[in-house]
This record gives structure tokens, sequence and C-alpha cells, in this order.
């Protein structure tokens, strides 16, 4: 059943011209005597909160743009390099307004994050390099003097925006590089309203809602949610670091509980460590509108978890609101609606056959919902199937990026039903009653002797085979040698709990088995933080198979 006003898969409603043709860099300076909040920074480190209002906000982009026009030509790639700090909105949105390509960076806080940096700066040969008073020292280890600005040091007269077509380029979102090495997708003017129109449409975002949370700005959720949304809709964004919401997951239940009517965003793993931490004082989460729940796969584990720790606090559970998006779509395909969070238990040899049924007992997947502004299919050897049919999750829509950055690759520009433009997820899917589950990702599909294994659905199961398996530190994946195809498990386990590692060998060996019916190639138990991971945090599986499928780590 379609929930009242919102489409269908297939009929979804159409982004409005009007919105295309108005870039967020409009809609920002449309507000110049607006002195109502619109970023608040809150550092828990030094203790205190800072907050620009929209004026003022307008005022600084128009500094930093008029700086840019000095040192580099309209198109040309401008880096944002700097921590989780009111300087990275000001100097993102001075690039786009200088009519230039943003690149949002993280902060190189380790020589691995540095290495990053140097190989996506080389990647998109950028002009310059903003960055802020707290992050130029390290900036400045990875990259020539010569190039950075610090955003904070600049004065002077500001300019107005550049006027910039539709089409043209507004930001590289570099790919996490789960699957792949990182790929910097080009986002059009255009995709960047599309997608806050969407996301405003499907999450209820208007002037009075306050978009919360810790999502670093350099992932394209954090981007989109805690930057682009708030100047888009005309609300106000209160953000803090991601590393102070991991220290003290508590700090964002009290984030979620101070400010009104609240749109939140997060992982699935964050669920579940704010459902582990103990629940600050006068916590009142009535007011939580929408908490997304992406970036990664639902469990409904944690959903009950969840619901259980904070709906005695207020929380209602159709606030929360499992999510699926991608980089290559700028972030938003498909969420659930009002009613919040559907799980439905499938067969699961019949899932692994590539085809959904439901049952009493087998394998529990929570919908991510519908698509909103855009068309969504599932495709299977080029061909649209219907409901209860397994395969690659295709979308299209003005939201779609144009490509990668300097590489040819048949992910986007895909033809199907007759036109071209299609965006090629990578993802599997089926649609059950009009809703879309995702299964697995296409390249991390394991085949063994003729049958389909999700390598997110073993991971979960070794998880749970023994209680010195670190939650959310498991890679599965698909080897093939002279011995023919098979499949191997890598797990962070902790040693301090004094379990024998043969016992947690044989514990997951014994899970796998009973629950699948598939006898493991090898399980490799490495130490806590082994496992290689994205940049965003999640485990990076193709680097995984990379370092540990010869089956000796």
């Amino acid at each position: 059943m379609s929930r009242p006003g919102m489409p269908v898969q297939g009929t979804p409603v159409s982004v409005p011209d009007e919105v295309l043709r108005t870039s967020i860099v409009e809609r920002l300076f449309s507000r110049a005597a607006d002195h109502r909040p619109v970023f608040t920074h809150q550092d828990h480190a030094a203790g205190a909160e800072e907050t620009l209002t929209w004026a003022e906000l307008v005022s600084r982009v128009g500094v930093v743009s008029a700086r840019l026009r000095e040192l580099a030509e309209p198109g040309d790639r401008v880096a944002v390099v700097a921590a989780q700090e009111l300087a990275y909105p000001v100097a993102f949105f001075g690039v786009l307004a200088a009519g230039m390509v943003a690149v949002p960076l993280m902060d190189p806080a380790s020589r691995a994050l540095g290495e990053r940096l140097t190989g996506i700066l080389a990647d998109c040969a950028a002009a310059v390099v903003l960055t802020s008073r707290r992050s130029v020292r390290r900036v400045r280890e990875f990259v020539p003097d010569g190039h950075v600005v610090v955003v904070e040091e600049l004065s002077g007269p500001g300019a107005e925006p550049e006027t910039v077509l539709p089409e043209s380029a507004a930001y590289l979102q570099y790919t996490s590089g789960s699957t792949r090495d990182p790929a910097g997708v080009v986002i059009p003017h255009r995709a960047v309203v599309a997608s806050c129109w969407q996301a405003s449409l499907a999450y209820d975002v208007g002037e009075s809602t306050t978009c919360a949370g810790w999502i670093p700005f350099f992932h394209d959720m954090g981007l989109i949610q805690l930057l682009c949304v708030p100047v888009y809709a005309g609300c106000r964004s209160v953000f803090m670091a991601p590393l102070e919401f991991v220290r003290r997951p508590e700090r964002w239940l009290r984030q979620m509980s101070d400010y009104p009517e609240v749109f939140t965003a997060a992982p699935n793993f964050a669920f579940d460590l704010a459902a582990e931490a103990a629940p600050p004082d006068g916590l009142d989460l009535s007011g939580v509108r929408t908490a997304l729940n992406g970036s990664e796969q639902v469990r409904p584990g944690t959903v009950a978890r969840f619901q259980e720790a904070f709906g005695q606090y207020g929380f209602r559970r159709e606030a929360h609101r499992p999510s699926y998006g991608l980089a290559e779509a700028t972030v938003y395909v498909a969420s659930a609606g009002p009613e919040g969070p559907t799980i439905t238990t499938f067969d699961r040899a019949a899932l692994a056959a590539g085809t959904a049924v439901e049952a009493v007992r087998g394998q529990e997947l929570v919908s991510v919902g519908r698509a909103v502004g855009q068309l969504l299919r599932v495709v299977r050897e080029g061909r649209s199937v219907t409901d209860g049919t397994v395969g690659e999750v295709w979308v299209h829509g003005p939201h779609v990026g144009t490509g990668y950055w300097s590489r040819v690759d048949d992910t986007f520009g895909a033809w199907l039903e007759g036109h071209g433009g299609w965006l090629r997820t990578g993802d599997l899917g089926v649609l059950h009653e009009d809703q879309l589950y995702l299964t697995g990702r296409l390249k991390d599909l394991i085949v063994v002797d003729g049958r389909n294994y999700y390598a997110h659905d073993l991971e979960v199961t070794v998880e749970r085979a023994h209680p010195a398996v670190r939650r959310g530190r498991v890679a599965a994946f698909g080897v093939a040698d002279d011995r023919g195809e098979g499949a191997v498990v890598v797990a962070e386990w902790a040693q301090d709990l004094e379990a024998d590692g043969t016992q947690v060998r044989r514990a997951v060996l014994r899970a796998v088995s009973l629950e699948y019916g598939l006898m493991l190639r090898a399980v490799q138990l490495v130490s806590p933080g082994a496992l290689p991971r994205t940049s965003s945090g999640k485990v990076a599986r193709s680097a995984a198979r990379t370092r540990y499928g010869d089956g000796r780590g």
C-alpha cells in the first residue's frame, strides 16, 4: 500500500523546474538580511558553542568568493580541508559562490588520512586549498604552502555570487572506497538542489526544522543533511565533530533533546552505540521528527534496541527512518515514510536463488521504503523486473551525478525503458509490496557451488557466533583458486575476554554452517583496528580481500 501523498516506485513526483533553475548559492544570498541562526558548532572539547547567522554567513562567503577569484578561474577545483567547524560551510559555499568546483575533504588528522588527501588533491588537480586556523598546521604537512588559504584570515569587501548553469559542476564528492579506490563523483548544481528538494519532501523539512548531527562534512550524507539542506530549506543546523560523538555517544542524544523539531541522520552503528550509552539527565526525545538511519545496512536488532532504550524518553518508532542513498546520486534515493521501519522475514533459500518469498522463519530485512522525486527500478539481465525478483537497483533523476572525475565508467548513462541517463548503483535489491529491500552489493556477492551468499548476511551471523567477535568489524568475501570457489571471513576479536582463538573459529564455522549450509574456506581472527576501513568508518571489503584473501593476512 502506498502512503498518502507519496509516489510508488514507478510513478514518482518530478522535481519542479524552478527548483532546478535556482542554485543553492542563490538561495543562500537571498537571506543576506536574515539575522536568525543558521549554523551552530557544538565544540565539546572547548565546552562552548559558536553560531553564525544567515547575514554573517553570506558576508563571510562573499569574502571567500572574492579572494578565490584573485587566485583561480571559474571551473577550477578548490579543496576544502578543515575540521568539523564553522569555517567549513563558509569555505564550501565560498567556492560555489566563486563559480568554482568545491572538493570537500577531511582534516588530515593522521598519516593515513594525509596520504589519502594528497592522492585526492593530485587526482582533482586542486588549484587552491581552503583550510582553517585549527587545521592549517596539519594541512601544510601535505600541501605546498603557496596553495593554502586560511579562511578566518581573509578580510575585505565581499563579492556577489557568480551566475552558474544547472549543469555546471558544483563539487566533486569523493566516494569512501568501500568497494573500490576513491573516485570523485561530479555533482552539478541541479543535482544539489534536486537532492535537497527530495530530502526536504521525504523527511518533511521546513524553516522550523533543526538539522542536527555529527556526520562528517566530507561525507555525502553529512554534506547534504548538515550543510546543504539547511541552506535550501532556510532552517538551522547544529553539529559536532564525529569523534566527539564516538567518544561520548550520549552527546548526540543530548543534542537531539535540546533542540526543536529535529531531523538527524547517522549510520546504523551509531544507533547501536547510542543505545548502549547512559541516557543523560532530563532526556526528552519527543521533539525528534526524523532519525535517518542510512549509509550502511539497517539491522532489525538495531531498530528494536534503539526503541527499547529510548521509547521511554519520548522517541517515537515512526521517527526512525531507514533510508538508502549513495554518492553517485548526490545522496538521497529512498526512505521509509511516516509509518517508520517495516521489517519483513524472507525465505533464506529463495532469497539466495533470487526471489523474495515471505516466511515465518528466515532472513529478516528492513525496508528502505520508496523513492521520492526520481525513477527507481530493479534490473536483471538488462530488464526491469517485477516485485519479488532480486536484481540491481537502478535510479534516474535530476539528482544523479554526471560521472566520475577524469574516469570512464559504465555506472552512469545506462539505457533502460527506451531512454538513457540511468545510474547503475551496484546494489542488489528487491521490491516487495512496493517497498525496496536491499540484499547486498553486486561486487560483494559470494557464489559458491552455484549458490549466492550475501556478504552482509554472513557478517551478521559471524558477529553473533561468539561474544569475542567485535560488532561491525567483520569482512566476508569470496575467493577462487585451484580448489574452486570459497568464502573467507576476517573478524576483529576482543582478546581481553580471555577467549580461545580456536574456540572462536569453531563457533564461527558452526554458526555459518548451521544457518547457510556453507563451510567457510577460512576464518581469520585479527586484532582490533586491523581490518581496513573507508574514510567514513565502514569496513572496506575489497581492501580486506586484498590484504587477507590469500589466507595468511
